[in-house]
């Protein structure tokens, strides 16, 4: 298949899906990986697809780089928060030793979480706060302090977390999309997520449905790699997937328990 004709194949496929990975491309085009990563990332330089983590995305598709601060943060969808929140501190066991990613949603996590016989380790300064204030036992890694969210990242925090194996891990994301996977637009907190999801036992990203099909410029994990749980999902293109929880108002704070 000439060059041309593959990359009109793969533009077609963005018509049709809005995302692909490269799982697909292959499958519909028979053609090696090193091909079709030469063919994403000349379409990305010509401006006719955006290259994401294992694929790529349609150009009309929902991609930001814009970051609010924590106040603004706080105030959107706060309802939708507070209730994944809520199921999401019920999945932590005492004896658990839990990351706590920097975040809204984690922040909202802490008026439900069990303090007695649990340890906390978090990168957000407001979080270790507010947990010692509650009496919990927590840890906070060190590193350069980000304004824009208060989490610690960089090199020291890295190399600090590396070092920790947790039982489960609850995280944030700025998008949530099945080829981008689990995004966030700075690369020094990409980092921390990474390291800290690779170093939990359990995964579980916590957000509220305004996430879903958003891309941010940075994947720190695939969308396979946590568990997600959420309000709801209007995508119809997520409702079979097998990773997602999905709470609703009057539900229990975990099923698990």
């Amino acid at each position: 298949m000439l060059t041309e004709q593959r990359h009109d194949e793969i533009l077609k496929m963005l018509d049709e899906k809005k995302s692909v990975t490269l799982q697909e491309i292959k499958e519909r085009l028979d053609i090696s990986e090193s091909t079709i990563r030469r063919d994403l990332n000349t379409l990305h330089d010509q401006g006719r697809l955006i290259k994401v983590f294992g694929g790529a995305v349609a150009l009309d598709s929902r991609v930001t780089t814009r970051e609010e601060n924590i106040p603004s943060r706080e105030a959107l969808h706060k309802e939708d928060k507070l209730l994944v929140a809520r199921y999401a501190a019920g999945l932590v066991d005492e004896g658990d030793f839990v990351y706590l990613d920097a975040g809204t949603t984690t922040g909202y996590m802490i008026d439900y979480l069990p303090v007695i016989g649990v340890t906390y380790v978090t990168n957000a300064v407001a979080h270790a706060k507010r947990l010692a204030d509650l009496g919990a036992h927590v840890i906070i890694i060190g590193g350069e302090l980000k304004a824009t969210t208060e989490a610690l990242a960089g090199n020291e925090a890295y190399v600090n977390l590396k070092k920790y194996n947790f039982s489960v891990g609850f995280f944030g994301a700025n998008g949530v999309d099945l080829t981008a996977g689990f995004t966030t637009p700075d690369i020094n907190e990409a980092m921390i997520k990474q390291c800290a999801m690779q170093h939990s036992q359990k995964r579980y990203v916590v957000c509220d449905g305004s996430k879903f099909g958003t891309v941010s410029p940075v994947t720190f994990a695939g969308f396979n790699d946590a568990i997600v749980v959420t309000n709801t999902v209007a995508d119809e293109m997520y409702k079979n997937c097998t990773n997602i929880i999905r709470v609703e108002a009057g539900a229990p704070s975990s099923l698990n328990k």
